[in-house]
């Protein structure tokens, strides 16, 4: 007996399998019956696995199987009574993995299945979030994506200003690259709807901007003066997003630096976990609107501030490098950090494959992850109270202790 032959069946079975109960759970939610099921979608994927198997014996078996299997497909939809043909789509798709398994493709099937599970389960979440989304948004998507796949190609990829520090192609990729992880954030709070707590806000908002977080979330203790330890939390969850933002955006360009960057920053992503599970455990249930940090990081002008500021930045880097060394470049990482963390890890990314040295662009970027937490520290003290402030405080110190000896074990 092949084993390779058992091995995909069962794939395909287990594939059917997971689909047809994912549907069936659906029908029975609306207490009704659907035309397949767990056992009918197993059978499914085995018959498109075995109509492409007796297609080698067989050259006109596989046109004729999959044309009686569309028939059958096509019946139930007609008695389904106006029910949408999102099972029988399922079924086509679950059909199509059994083929795609035969041909070795077993990895592709499963991923596939896993999305088609996903897109089936989220029905009342898509539901919501078209309940939610606007015509700005969908425009602001839009366009997003004209710029991303259509203008970027266009785009040279090298230095066009006499200066020699302007890189168009560059310059909008770091937009694609940092709008795109801020709307991931923007869509999952769409979806999850505008009252879903301190932790939730902290979260997606994180995603977008742990400084807007800090801000949102400092006011709003102010205004009430309670829950101390709920806001904290927030406060700390969107800081200790960045730490793990900072890896993520540097493994995009500079997998090398990525690597020397992890001691300092999974550390310090660790030490802040331990922080927000003690401020957890002290917390007071509540809820807040999210109205604050949902803004759609999509909006062409942010995009722009956004290119420019990397722009300006990585251009600066080279001039300040050349006229003070690496020095002029901890001056930059100084003034970023006042502001953003991104547009710098980005940029001393990118420079240390072959401009700067790597030590370099680790101290660069330590410096502007330093100086952005003080700086938010700062506006907790100044816009939530001492209070807050000190419990805030407690968490910096730990994590910013961690990151920096960290750092100094790397290199």
């Amino acid at each position: 007996m092949d084993f390779l032959i058992v091995k995909q069946i069962g794939i395909a079975l287990i594939i059917g399998m997971m689909i047809g109960l994912q549907r069936e759970m659906h029908y029975q939610k609306k207490e009704k019956m659907g035309f397949a099921g767990t056992r009918t979608f197993a059978l499914i994927t085995l018959f498109g696995y075995l109509s492409a198997w007796m297609q080698v014996f067989i050259p006109i078996f596989f046109p004729i199987a999959f044309g009686v299997f569309g028939i059958l497909v096509l019946l139930s939809y007609l008695k389904s009574e106006g029910d949408g043909v999102t099972t029988e789509m399922a079924a086509i798709l679950t059909f199509a993995f059994g083929v795609m398994i035969y041909y070795s493709l077993e990895a592709y099937a499963i991923l596939l299945a896993v999305m088609m599970l996903f897109l089936l389960g989220a029905k009342s979440d898509i539901a919501r979030l078209k309940e939610n989304i606007t015509s700005e948004d969908w425009n602001n998507a839009t366009l997003f994506l004209m710029m991303s796949f259509i203008v970027l190609p266009l785009l040279p990829d090298k230095m066009i200003d006499p200066f020699g520090i302007f890189n168009p192609y560059k310059t909008w990729l770091m937009v694609v690259l940092i709008a795109g992880i801020s709307f991931v954030g923007y869509i999952a709070t769409k979806m999850l709807g505008n009252q879903k707590g301190v932790y939730v806000t902290a979260i997606f908002g994180g995603l977008a901007s742990s400084t807007a977080v800090t801000i949102m979330l400092s006011k709003l203790y102010a205004v009430k003066n309670m829950f101390s330890h709920n806001y904290a939390a927030g406060i700390t969850i969107a800081s200790t997003i960045m730490y793990a933002r900072v890896l993520l955006e540097t493994s995009f360009f500079n997998f090398s630096l990525t690597k020397a960057l992890a001691l300092p920053f999974l550390g310090a992503t660790a030490a802040g976990l331990l922080v927000i599970f003690y401020l957890y455990k002290h917390e007071t249930p509540h809820s807040i609107e999210q109205t604050q940090v949902n803004t759609n990081p999509l909006a062409l002008w942010e995009a722009l501030k956004l290119g420019l500021l990397f722009g300006l930045i990585f251009g600066s880097i080279g001039i300040f490098q050349s006229e003070l060394g690496d020095s002029g470049i901890y001056l930059v990482s100084f003034l970023s950090g006042l502001t953003d963390v991104d547009a710098i890890t980005l940029s001393l990314s990118q420079l240390a494959l072959h401009d700067i040295s790597q030590e370099a662009a680790i101290h660069g970027i330590i410096i502007a992850t330093t100086v952005n937490s003080l700086v938010k520290l700062g506006i907790v003290f100044v816009l939530g109270g001492k209070k807050l402030g000190w419990m805030v405080g407690v968490y910096y110190l730990l994590t910013l202790s961690v990151l920096v000896g960290g750092m100094l074990a790397t290199v």
